[in-house]
């Protein structure tokens, strides 16, 4: 039991008292407690059943998570491994296009889509939309062996971890777009996988809540892809005033991490 539960069991024990069942108040005995305490002795009785349920509403979000990104095997057997992968990023709600098609296949506020993605299925994904959807490092399996993927955007999402990033090696020959940014999982310790996207040309990891120095996370990124447009915004300070405007002791400092990125990973 935590020191917050006994401290309140302790202060509302002789409100208990108190409150037993059947006790009736006379102008000669004790006056009943002030609401207050009344609340507190509701509160302490009630502790552990709220904490039950807030327990059990997160484990049914997460199983919710891990079941709607689990492999699509079913529909991988009937349909292809193609189809699956379409399937699954509008089941996601999010959206994509096909290879030499113009048209764009989505999922509509309501996870309703078309069908007409079906007569597609020798067609590969080359662009990829799952913006502020609960896509996680499980569900990238199911974009396992799309190879001409462009273009994949994940701004927002909120299951897109370190761990996750280190997953997107499955685009290492054709990813050139890359958004994550508002990804709130995000750390400067899983941004140095992205070095194994060999094509990328276009990288936004713009306000990041976990990265806590921007500047040297762009002097980082611009070292470890060069050929990379890199866009860093939403945050308060300016990362190329900060590269200028700093110190010997903070350059010496920044020079030792940029050579723990060149030889992570």
């Amino acid at each position: 039991m935590s020191t917050s539960v006994r401290s309140l069991r302790r202060c509302c024990h002789h409100s208990a008292l108190l409150l037993l069942p059947g006790r009736r108040w006379s102008s000669s005995s004790v006056s009943p407690p002030p609401l207050h305490r009344r609340l507190l002795l509701f509160l302490a009785q009630r502790y552990y059943d709220v904490e039950m349920l807030l327990n059990w509403q997160l484990q049914r979000k997460r199983t919710k998570i891990q079941k709607k990104n689990a492999y699509y095997a079913y529909t991988e057997h009937f349909y292809g491994r193609k189809i699956a992968a379409a399937y699954y990023v509008l089941n996601m709600r999010g959206g994509f296009r096909f290879v030499g098609q113009t048209e764009w296949f989505s999922s509509d506020q309501r996870g309703k889509f078309s069908w007409d993605f079906l007569n597609h299925k020798d067609a590969l994904l080359e662009e990829v939309n799952l913006n502020y959807t609960l896509i996680n490092h499980r569900g990238l399996s199911n974009l396992e062996g799309q190879t001409c993927v462009k273009t994949l955007s994940l701004r927002g999402c909120p299951e897109v971890n370190d761990w996750f990033l280190a997953g997107l090696h499955i685009f290492r020959d054709s990813l050139e777009e890359l958004d994550i940014s508002h990804c709130p999982l995000i750390t400067i310790g899983g941004l140095p996988a992205l070095r194994n996207l060999k094509r990328l040309r276009r990288l936004d990891v713009s306000s990041l809540p976990r990265v806590a120095n921007p500047g040297l996370v762009f002097i980082l990124l611009e070292e470890m892809l060069p050929q990379c447009h890199i866009t860093v915004a939403g945050y308060d300070l300016s990362l190329r005033q900060g590269r200028v405007n700093q110190g010997p002791q903070e350059s010496e400092r920044q020079k030792g991490n940029l050579r723990k990125w060149r030889t992570s990973g």
